[in-house]
């Protein structure tokens, strides 16, 4: 008997297991705990503070900040899981069919905003949602360096890619693109960094892309590679899990590099100048925190991922020839930065 996708047999086979909430939860809050872990050991100086909470529709979470260490300026790694009976109108734009469901979200989050101009910040995010019978992952990871080095972003991509190609390798063909797509400030027509991978709406079906830009490289790629064979839930999950895990093997050695470099007042105050281009997006564009606030989230942990100190400069333009100017006018630009390996080796 040939089974369709109409059939009993393979629309059971597109729902989560029974205990997908326990399993993502737990990876979720171990996720939070091993970076937290790695971080410290690095900073060597600072400590995590813990605040545990919890949010009147349901649900809750603990907030982890670092401040004032002998590396992180602030250091923030969230931990939330929530549920509820609407979702907003951020979700059901793109899962209309989600509509009428009580939905469950959990993920962990992270941003680090270093005090040295010459080690990046780096934004984390991996999530999971669930309404009724509707399931997804999302999230991804960027680094925002202001003095970067092309081997330090070879050894950023190149890390990420051998997690996406353990799955797939048409993972980070889409999702590398489509970060840089997601995290560029359409109001200064700028990348806000180097970029890493992005991707949402990974529900095991259909194509890969599933974002607003029809003629971007990431949906140019994903229609070319086509419908996929069907993923499972654990499958999904394994790929985002091994993603997780990669940050610290993909951030920790660029940390370890740089640390040490001497800086002045000119490459402090580019780096806090830069900063501003990390709050224009955070609070104009933000996947993350636009849900968040539409879903009554904890304020303070939401906006967690600010910097401690910032500045903004009127008509701002860097002097030719130094390195914020080689800031714009490469590194902030979509680069193929895995085939530079040989470029830098």
């Amino acid at each position: 008997m040939i089974t369709t996708a109409s059939t009993p047999q393979a629309t059971q086979s597109k729902l989560p297991p029974i205990d997908a909430k326990v399993r993502v939860s737990q990876f979720m809050r171990q996720l939070q705990d091993e970076i937290c872990e790695g971080l410290q050991q690095i900073d060597a100086v600072g400590t995590f503070v813990e605040d545990a909470w919890e949010r009147a529709e349901g649900g809750g979470g603990r907030s982890r900040v670092m401040r004032d260490g002998a590396i992180f300026e602030q250091a923030g790694v969230n931990f939330s899981e929530v549920w509820g009976s609407h979702l907003p109108p951020s979700i059901l734009a793109q899962r209309p069919e989600a509509s009428g469901h009580k939905f469950y979200a959990t993920g962990t989050s992270m941003v680090l905003h270093p005090r040295n101009p010459y080690v990046p910040t780096v934004h984390l995010n991996y999530r999971y949602f669930e309404a009724g019978p509707v399931w997804w992952f999302g999230g991804g990871i960027d680094l925002t360096p202001y003095y970067p080095f092309a081997c330090d972003v070879v050894h950023f991509h190149s890390t990420l890619k051998r997690a996406c190609d353990a799955h797939s390798t048409e993972y980070y063909s889409v999702f590398k693109p489509w970060c840089d797509e997601y995290f560029y400030l359409k109001h200064r027509q700028e990348m806000r960094g180097v970029g890493g991978i992005f991707f949402d709406y990974q529900g095991g079906q259909g194509q890969l892309y599933r974002g607003p830009h029809p003629e971007g490289a990431a949906a140019v790629y994903s229609n070319l590679v086509g419908t996929l064979a069907p993923r499972s839930w654990s499958e999904v999950f394994a790929f985002v899990s091994d993603c997780g895990r990669a940050f610290l093997p993909a951030y920790v050695p660029i940390v370890e590099q740089r640390k040490l470099m001497e800086y002045g007042d000119r490459e402090r105050n580019f780096q806090l100048y830069r900063r501003g281009r990390y709050v224009e997006f955070n609070l104009v564009y933000d996947r993350g925190t636009i849900f968040g606030l539409q879903t009554n989230g904890r304020t303070e942990s939401i906006l967690m991922s600010l910097p401690p100190l910032v500045r903004w400069e009127y008509g701002y333009k860097p002097e030719p020839n130094t390195p914020e100017a080689d800031l714009y006018e490469t590194f902030l630009k979509p680069q193929d930065w895995a085939s530079w390996i040989s470029a830098v080796m």
